[in-house]
Formats: structure tokens, sequence, C-alpha cells
């Protein structure tokens, strides 16, 4: 039997590598897109998952989309490629709209021109994200929650869902989108705040780092792993009819959960000694918790997350002292980088 094929975008994220795996697993062949000949991450990602084939290509650039489409010539095919920092999107907001919105814009257009009437041969998926609800308008939010983004990624992120809702709806596209709150793991970038406090606990643990530096320790999000939501992902895309599915644990922890956690894998139970609450790295204080209802994604899919809070921090706590035994000759440090989610 043929294998089934896949074409993933942001092949070189968390949520790209976990997905590659777990689509190799079940036989596909799985192609990645990877902006630039010279990307550093493709190296990190045929040493990681050496059974993807990756090509070169680019959300802006609508030929290399339709290149890499000739190329794969996909059953499915993942959209994960974005700008997903959002204090970056506040510093560089008009190439976070021209990748993150228009990106999606250029995939779909790709799809439906290479299809050539038969639209529904490829199945399409859009990450969507929670921070699209920006000022909650209920909670916990649902799939059917109004969206009133507070970002430049958020805005972006709606342009991109819509416009999948329309190419669903007036080109008959097999197109889903998932909208999936916080999901961390180990591949996490250490710009984002669960990875900052798992890397700096490691630090700590090892006598790297004397302190770790936090913005609101109050800030609350709904954390699930990103392995887990993968699989939604491709669950969304073995349904007979496309629809979108929030995606989400449903319980929503603070950043003082995480350090409770952090610090007890290492055997830490008071971490007030080691955490200052500094300014530079608050937000403005959040009004509203992004907290999400996944019961039709629980209904309909049958997805269930298979690790919890305390499961995901202590995985990433234990790979983050693994990496930095590595690091055991380096001078202490006081800060990590500015965190986006305290």
């Amino acid at each position: 039997m043929t294998p089934k094929r896949a074409l993933i975008t942001g092949i070189t994220g968390q949520d790209g590598m976990y997905l590659a795996e777990l689509l190799l697993a079940k036989g596909y062949d799985v192609h990645g897109l990877v902006h630039g000949e010279h990307n550093p991450q493709a190296d990190l990602v045929r040493r990681v998952i050496p059974g993807v084939r990756l090509l070169t290509g680019d959300l802006t650039d609508l030929p290399s989309l339709m290149r890499a489409l000739t190329v794969s010539e996909p059953h499915e095919v993942y959209n994960l490629g974005a700008i997903s920092f959002v204090q970056f999107s506040w510093e560089n907001p008009l190439i976070t709209t021209e990748v993150t919105a228009v990106g999606v814009l250029n995939l779909l257009e790709a799809i439906r021109m290479h299809c050539e009437g038969d639209v529904r041969r490829i199945r399409f998926f859009q990450a969507s994200t929670s921070e699209m609800f920006g000022r909650v308008q209920e909670s916990p939010q649902r799939e059917t929650t109004y969206l009133a983004p507070r970002s430049p990624y958020g805005v972006a992120k709606v342009f991109g869902h819509q416009m999948t809702v329309n190419y669903r709806q007036k080109h008959g596209m097999h197109a889903s989108s998932g909208i999936l709150f916080n999901h961390e793991s180990p591949r996490r970038g250490p710009e984002f705040v669960t990875r900052k406090v798992t890397r700096g606990v490691a630090r700590i643990h090892l006598g790297l780092q004397d302190s770790l530096h936090l913005g609101n320790l109050d800030a609350r999000r709904d954390w699930g792993f990103a392995g887990d939501y993968v699989h939604a992902m491709w669950l969304m895309l073995q349904q007979d009819e496309p629809d979108d599915y929030v995606v989400a644990t449903g319980v929503s922890h603070s950043i003082r959960d995480l350090l409770d956690v952090a610090f007890a894998r290492i055997g830490v139970h008071d971490w007030t000694p080691y955490v200052v609450e500094d300014a530079e790295f608050a937000r403005t204080p959040e009004k509203n918790v992004l907290v999400g209802d996944a019961t039709r994604a629980r209904e309909v899919l049958g997805w269930e997350p298979t690790i919890d809070f305390a499961g995901l921090v202590n995985l990433m706590v234990d790979h983050d002292v693994a990496e930095q035994q590595g690091s055991a000759h380096e001078p202490p440090e006081g800060r990590g980088r500015p965190d986006p989610g305290a």
C-alpha cells in the first residue's frame, strides 16, 4: 500500500518535530518546509528526525509553496509555520502579519490551484491559537467564543483562522483549524516562560545560576503537552468532514504553580529566595483568564491529553537538568531572556 504523504510547515518548531515523529510512526512519508537553504534548525531536524524530507520554501512566497506541493504531492498539509512570540509581534507587526496571516492565505491558495478543481484531495490543518480570544468574552472559551485579539500576533492568527473557514465554505476544501491553547515541551524555546522557568531551575540546581527574574507571578494559562496537541491535529484530518476544535486541558495554572512544581522536582519547597519579581518582564495585568473547553475535541475526535500539568513540568525540568549538565564550567548568571508569558 502506498503510504500517505504529509507536508508540514514550521517543521523546525516543537509542534513540527512532534508531529513529524507521530506521522512517521504511522507510516507516513513526511516532508517539512524550511525557510532558507542554510537554516541552522534544519540540521537539528535531520539529526532528531532523520526520516523527514526537507524542502526549501517560504510562506510569504507563493511560487515556493507551489513547488513544495508539486514535489511532495501531499494528502495532508499541516500549517504550523508562524511568528509566534507575542512580544516580537508588537516590535515587528508587519513581518508578523506577512508570515502569520498572509502566509495562511498563500498556502490555501497554493493548495487550491495545485488541486485543479479537486480541492478535497488535500486535507489542510491550520494552527490557530487561544491568543485570538484576547479580551475574552466568556470563560472557558470554546469554538463559538467571540474573537477579540489584543496583539498583532493574535490579529494575524484571526485572519488565518477566518480565511481557513472561508476557503472551507467557498471552495469546499477539507480545511480544519485547531484553536490551540498554550502547549509546552522540552523542545519549547527558552524565550517562553515555561522553558525559562524549567531551564532556570535546572541551572540553579547545578550551581550555574543564582536567581530567576520573572514578571507577574499571578499570570495564568491553560498549559498542556505539545505531543498531545499534535495528536489532536492528526485526528482532525482523519474526520470525514472538516471543522474547528478547541484543544486545551480545561485547567489553568499560575506562574506560582509552575514554580511550585519545578522547584519541588529538584527538592526545593521554598523558591522565594531564588525568584525575583522584575517589572522589566511584567505584562499589563490580565483581567481575563485563557482556559479552554475542549468538549468537542473529546466527544468528536476522541482526544484526551495524556500528560497533566505536573507531569509536563517534571518532564521539562528533567530534560533541562540533563541538558545543563554539560554547562557545568560556565560562569553563574542571574538573568535569563525576557519571558513573554509572565
